[in-house]
């Protein structure tokens, strides 16, 4: 009798004759063979394989064996082994015995590492068969207080974290390789339009001093109310989802190529809301007259094309208020999952909240927020856009322009963002102080609205791939769109 018909055998026995979970024994053995007979073949598979991966508790104790013995720079053979193993019950050969028959009937090293997927892909099989008993035993025993929601949440983050697991990438790698996707990301951004290594926002220099949006970025958005935050967020979101372009891969899946598939969690405002004033935007029609009902018919008639373009748009929103971190995480996951995810979109993050442990204070619950937003962008490999309410201390300085300090429980976020920009119009303040018509005040006062009128400043006061400064922008209050201020150098000549 083989080895692998010894070791069926007595997996077949009646005590065991219900259903076997995926397995391969002839595939583990094949590897352990060829460990035994040339050590270096574990290096091909010990960045992804650990013991637990295999089915056959033998095979796990031999594995685990060779492996100390080869890290600690010693030679596993059947005869180094055979001391470790002790007394084992192998349907009437001993171990030493089964140690040199693997060795013997080992074929090749070339083949070690696809051994080594095999084994790990069926590893995954049973984890997800566990996921699977554990959320139907859960869901029939569940405590009271225990919500069907977080159930769901909780089978999603497992499922994730099996499905991210479930690759064989990781870990060191020389350098020519990072050198190439080096070259690939350079390669992408020439092809992609304007040039850009990340995802273009549609506003030229705001582009250019970026670079676009950089993947796995966290990009904090802030602001003072009536400044324009949730504007901007949704004229970016907008151009982005507009731009959107991909290539059908050989496997069948799409790859985005420029542009991309938004998310956007609006926690403040409802998802018609939202959709009116982007439509009032791109329509270039005041949302106060839509929602009055003022609008012409030629005005209507526009709206109409343009929702029927947007409608088309890979823009998903989500509306739902108070939600917590990690509801935000799981639905951001199965979005990606679903329909793919290029960027993500937050308003805002002072409206999240966090697992709220007894006795946390709101600051420890923001730094839990926003660490766990940095993580989610590296775990979905996609820009996050996370727009912040600003502290009152703005209000109480001449100079209103915001700075680092200023962001509400501002230490977790100025340091798990990767960039931090804020929205700021002079304009605004501005009109609040209006002196008496006809006095040299008022004059001066009429020339610096002048002066104003139209102009939003984005300034990034923190950006760890590149320099910060301030962009000018043109917004347009009526339907509240910031687009490109024309050049100085391109305008025409003044008579």
């Amino acid at each position: 009798m083989s080895t692998a018909t010894a070791l069926v055998a007595r997996l077949d026995t009646p005590e065991a004759s219900y259903r076997v979970q995926p397995h391969n024994i002839e595939a583990e053995q094949a590897l352990l063979g060829a460990i035994l007979v040339n050590n270096d073949a574990l290096y091909r598979v010990s960045d992804f394989l650990l013991p637990d991966h295999f089915f056959e508790e033998l095979h796990r104790r031999i594995f685990e064996l060779m492996s100390s013995l080869i890290r600690a720079g010693k030679i596993a053979t059947p005869i180094t082994l055979k001391t470790f193993l002790g007394e084992v019950d192998l349907g009437g050969i001993t171990a030493p015995q089964y140690l040199a028959r693997l060795a013997a009937e080992a074929t090749t090293v070339i083949n070690a590492q696809d051994y080594g997927r095999t084994i790990y892909d069926l590893a995954v099989r049973r984890q997800l068969i566990t996921v699977g008993e554990d959320l139907v035993n859960t869901a029939y025993d569940a405590p009271v207080e225990m919500e069907p929601r977080a159930q769901i949440e909780e089978a999603e983050r497992r499922l994730y974290e099996l499905a991210e697991k479930g690759r064989y990438e990781g870990g060191f790698q020389k350098f020519d390789q990072a050198m190439r996707l080096a070259i690939d990301m350079a390669a992408n951004a020439f092809q992609r339009a304007g040039g850009l290594s990340g995802i273009s926002t549609g506003l030229r220099d705001l582009d250019h001093r970026m670079g676009g949006f950089q993947h796995s970025d966290l990009i904090v958005l802030a602001g003072r109310p009536a400044m324009g935050k949730t504007s901007l967020a949704t004229n970016i979101a907008f151009n982005m989802a507009k731009a959107w372009r991909a290539e059908r891969q050989d496997d069948g899946s799409l790859k985005t190529v420029d542009g991309g598939i938004v998310g956007f969690f609006s926690l403040e405002m409802s998802a018609d809301q939202l959709a009116t004033r982007i439509i009032a935007e791109q329509a270039g029609i005041s949302s106060h007259k839509i929602r009055q009902g003022r609008v012409t018919e030629a005005e209507f008639a526009r709206l109409s094309d343009v929702a029927a373009q947007i409608e088309k748009l890979p823009l998903y929103i989500d509306q739902t208020g108070g939600i917590s971190i990690a509801q935000l995480m799981a639905r951001a996951r199965r979005l990606k999952r679903q329909k793919g995810l290029d960027v993500l979109f937050i308003d805002y993050l002072q409206l999240l909240s966090g697992s709220a442990k007894k006795g946390e204070s709101r600051v420890q619950e923001l730094t839990e927020i926003t660490t766990s937003l940095k993580a989610l962008a590296k775990e979905l490999a996609v820009p996050i856009i996370a727009l912040s309410q600003l502290s009152r201390q703005v209000e109480s300085r001449d100079d209103k322009r915001p700075q680092l300090s200023d962001l509400r429980e501002s230490g977790s976020i100025e340091q798990d963002a990767d960039v931090v920009m804020f929205v700021y119009r002079e304009e605004y303040y501005l009109k609040g102080k209006e002196p008496r018509p006809g006095t040299e005040d008022h004059n001066k006062w009429v020339m610096e609205m002048e002066a104003a009128h139209g102009l939003a400043e984005l300034i990034i006061g923190k950006q760890r791939h590149g320099p910060t400064g301030t962009i000018n922008l043109q917004f347009d209050a009526e339907v509240t769109r910031f687009s490109d201020r024309a050049d100085d150098a391109h305008l025409p000549e003044q008579m």
